[in-house]
């Protein structure tokens, strides 16, 4: 194995994994430990790498030929693809390790887990042998000291912790993308994981619940204040805010739009008076919306900027003003393909394309999904009876309501099933 003899694993965690070949395989999310009794250092066994659609599967390490701090890699092109689940005996690192509260020996000095590396011996066996851990200062104003203790300076690492703090494993968390930290997330205990959660910045936490069941939408925002309930519905885009209200008894709903801004609750009530399956209840009541003496230029530089969706970026619709839903008179709309065939200087009014008769909020979401497939479009507008844009459903939107219902689950059942060859001792 072409490897250092001794790796940090939160330094490997994010790392892309390939296969003899060099195609990519996954990502390292952990490292997987078997638990040995009589205070021994636990033998690491494997790695726990993330696939496409979000499946963790389980590397032994003795199928690994290469670590670096760019790249691991396989000797194998085939995999186990059963997704990992651990087993009693043996712990994940990263997940239960980090932020972990401990007492050095022989003093008892306080401190907190910040990585944890393993070694190889000569047997090429891997253990985890030293801790890289933060002192405790009791000072508000001033970091502990960083450093490393042997493994067994510092008893209490493996079992239940006591306390758990959030900072290291969310330093090694915070580079995933929203779907990603929700799947795993939902590898976490529902205690470390509403932690985890809560520690989150609003507009992070928001992205995230959007990207989980909505059972787990609701215990992580039930496990917040109220306050900061509302502040994290306000940095949700008001259909993905609706749906998981609409989640909650009345009393509750009524409770966090109350504490909600004004202007971040209205869009919301708004969208939870349309009747569910319907296009009215899975819109966006906030698209690209601009007047017709906008130019192609300024549109452009709209759909560019960095908060929008591509779903939602990928038209610009036309209507009078007021530009806010609902509008004045809906004109039409223009596909962000055709803006870049058009010169800069002209006016929206004379490009736009209304040729395709509007949604209504009430239209039902299978005659929803018919039409946008019959005009091959990511986006349709939704119009009121007076001709005011409300909103538009988005190809994300029709999706969401296609997938069954617990799609977003980590262990739900209409999930497909990968096979490979049972490479890696059945471990799965």
């Amino acid at each position: 194995m072409s490897a250092p003899n001794r790796v940090y694993l939160a330094r490997l965690a994010g790392v892309t994994v390939f296969d003899p070949n060099g195609d990519q395989v996954g990502r390292v999310r952990d490292a997987v430990a078997r638990i040995r009794p009589a205070q021994q250092q636990p033998e690491v066994v494997g790695l726990v790498a993330e696939m496409p659609m979000r499946r963790r599967i389980f590397l032994s390490i003795n199928r690994i030929t290469t670590i670096e701090a760019d790249a691991v890699v396989l000797g194998s092109g085939t995999l186990n693809l059963r997704r990992f689940e651990k087993r009693p005996s043996e712990l994940l690192v990263l997940e239960e390790m980090l932020d972990r509260r401990v007492q050095l020996e022989p003093n008892g000095q306080a401190a907190s887990v910040v990585d944890v590396a393993m070694e190889r011996a000569r047997d090429g066996e891997w253990s985890l042998t030293r801790v890289a851990v933060r002192e405790h200062t009791g000072r508000l104003s001033r970091r502990g000291n960083l450093h490393q203790v042997e493994w067994d300076r510092v008893p209490g690492l493996t079992g239940v912790a006591d306390a758990r703090g959030t900072a290291n494993l969310l330093a090694v968390l915070e580079e995933m993308r929203p779907a990603d930290l929700a799947n795993a997330l939902q590898d976490l205990p529902d205690t470390r994981r509403n932690e985890m959660a809560a520690a989150l910045d609003d507009e992070r936490l928001a992205s995230v619940l959007s990207e989980l069941p909505e059972r787990d939408q609701v215990e992580i925002l039930a496990a917040l204040d109220r306050e900061r309930a509302a502040d994290v519905l306000e940095e949700m885009d008001p259909d993905d805010a609706a749906d998981l209200l609409n989640e909650l008894p009345q009393p509750e709903q009524d409770l966090l739009l109350d504490l909600m801004r004004p202007g971040e609750a209205d869009p919301v009530r708004q969208l939870l008076k349309y009747n569910p399956g319907t296009a009215g209840s899975v819109m966006t009541s906030e698209p690209v919306i601009m007047p017709p003496d906008a130019t192609v230029a300024e549109a452009l530089a709209r759909i560019r900027e960095p908060q929008l969706s591509p779903a939602v970026a990928a038209q610009v619709f036309v209507a009078r003003p007021p530009l806010a839903t609902p509008t004045g008179r809906y004109l039409g709309m223009v596909h962000f393909q055709a803006l870049l065939r058009e010169p800069p200087a002209d006016l929206l009014g004379g490009v736009v394309v209304n040729d395709i008769d509007p949604l209504r909020p009430d239209t039902p979401l299978p005659e929803v999904t018919r039409r946008m497939a019959t005009y091959d479009l990511v986006g349709m507008p939704v119009i009121d009876q007076n001709n005011r844009l409300v909103g538009a459903v988005t190809v994300d939107d029709v999706l969401d309501q296609s997938l069954p219902p617990d799609w977003r689950d980590r262990d739900n059942p209409s999930e497909p099933t990968l096979t490979g060859p049972a490479l890696d001792g059945g471990h799965g």
